[in-house]
């Protein structure tokens, strides 16, 4: 039988009884300004690690490539180049691992300037990224242009989420969603010179404005956010049958559909991309050391075979997955106590859990990274209803049901 413990007696639980309420009555009046406080040097931490340990991915090279395409048109000065910048931006022992595995992969592409460039189609829709690398390559050092877009990207990511907990009246979670991007990989998706994390940015911002109901900020965010991952175009899809099946006025985030559908086809016909399956082969089931003409027979039991173990790793190795769960859990706790999202808000959380589950079915690659972009709006789209739900718990009140509108603060 449980009983209420009697009160203390003893002056060193008295007094710890009295720092902990304290404590707690002090963060409860400046709980905003502290977790404004703890999340910006968070991020600050974070973009000082992007510059300063950033991490040498075998990725680099081909960015970088395609970066000054136009410079070095010969497929063998082009990989002089690629691999000479790359020497000269990291350490020996970072040099010697991207590019000596043993008579593998990387020691071949370190010697094959004509395999090396056939690969570059599945980089070069990448455009956004390239064009920001080529402008910023007339600044820095181009691998220093790639440290500077991390660290812009990690900065325009903290801002973006500050400014969504800010306007729900939720800069108390802030610490909660640091935590939230610690466990999603946010650090390794910030010293990665890969288009990932610039891709987030502005997919957050995007959505962020289509929240708050900025039309023609919602086209632009989203469509740019397409241009740095064309990828985005499974999101992008989802969210516009939800958007239309609903009937949900949000003519901004059609418009930037629209134009990204529109530039999918340009860029991947201009980009020379090989195709769905030659790209999804190269990923997910063996890596093919010349893209020229590769054109394998589509095969049912090597895609299942490359799904199975897409799943098991994603489940065993990755983090978003679990990420992914803890929001839906989220979303239902709080819809069964009666704090549920709005109409528009609604739509938008279905297109994001739909559009990771889009993606891994269409392309099966476990990495965090390509899902990241979908990973925190879910969380903080949920801000509005948990602080409604905060509010309510401290005002002693009851389970009435209540419909929380994010970013409607009128």
């Amino acid at each position: 039988m449980l009983t209420r413990p009697s009160g203390s007696t003893n002056p060193l639980e008295r007094l710890t009884g009295a720092g902990l309420a304290w404590g707690e009555g002090a963060y409860a009046k400046w709980a905003a300004s502290l977790g404004a406080i703890a999340f910006s040097l968070y991020i600050l931490l974070t973009a000082a690690t992007a510059w300063f340990m950033p991490d040498a991915n075998w990725d680099m090279l081909p960015y970088l490539a395609i970066a000054e395409e136009s410079a070095y048109p010969a497929p063998q000065a082009l990989h002089d180049y690629a691999y000479s910048t790359v020497k000269a931006g990291v350490s020996a022992g970072e040099y010697k691992t991207l590019t000596d595995d043993g008579a593998g992969f990387r020691s071949h592409m370190a010697q094959n300037a004509a395999d090396f460039h056939s690969l570059l189609g599945m980089y070069r829709i990448k455009f956004l990224y390239a064009e920001i690398l080529s402008s910023l390559s007339h600044v820095v050092s181009p691998v220093e242009a790639m440290r500077l877009v991390q660290v812009f990207s990690v900065l325009l990511f903290g801002a973006i989420t500050l400014a969504w907990l800010r306007a729900e009246g939720a800069l108390a979670l802030a610490p909660v969603v640091g935590a939230l991007l610690i466990m999603a990989d946010f650090g390794d998706a910030a010293r990665a010179s890969t288009p990932d994390l610039l891709c987030s940015a502005l997919f957050l911002g995007g959505v962020f404005a289509y929240v708050r109901k900025r039309e023609a900020a919602t086209a632009a965010l989203l469509f740019l956010a397409f241009m740095a991952r064309p990828d985005n175009i499974v999101f992008l899809a989802i969210f516009a049958v939800l958007l239309i099946v609903f009937r949900e006025r949000a003519w901004g985030a059609l418009a930037g559909v629209a134009a990204s559908f529109i530039a999918y086809f340009a860029i991947s016909h201009w980009a020379q991309h090989p195709g769905w399956w030659p790209h999804l082969w190269f990923s997910s089931i063996e890596q093919h050391y010349n893209m020229d003409g590769f054109d394998p027979p589509f095969s049912l039991t090597a895609y299942l075979k490359a799904f199975a173990a897409s799943v098991v790793r994603a489940v065993n190795v990755n983090s978003w997955v679990g990420v992914s769960v803890l929001a839906l859990a989220g979303w239902y706790s709080l819809s069964r106590a009666g704090f549920r999202l709005d109409r528009r808000a609604g739509i938008l959380l279905a297109a994001l859990v739909l559009g990771v589950l889009a993606k891994f079915a269409v392309f099966p690659i476990h990495d965090t990274r390509i899902y990241f972009p979908n990973l925190l709006p879910p969380f903080l789209l949920l801000a509005a209803p948990l602080m409604a739900l905060w509010a309510a718990a401290s005002q002693g009140g009851g389970r009435a049901a209540l419909q929380v509108i994010p970013g409607d603060k009128s």
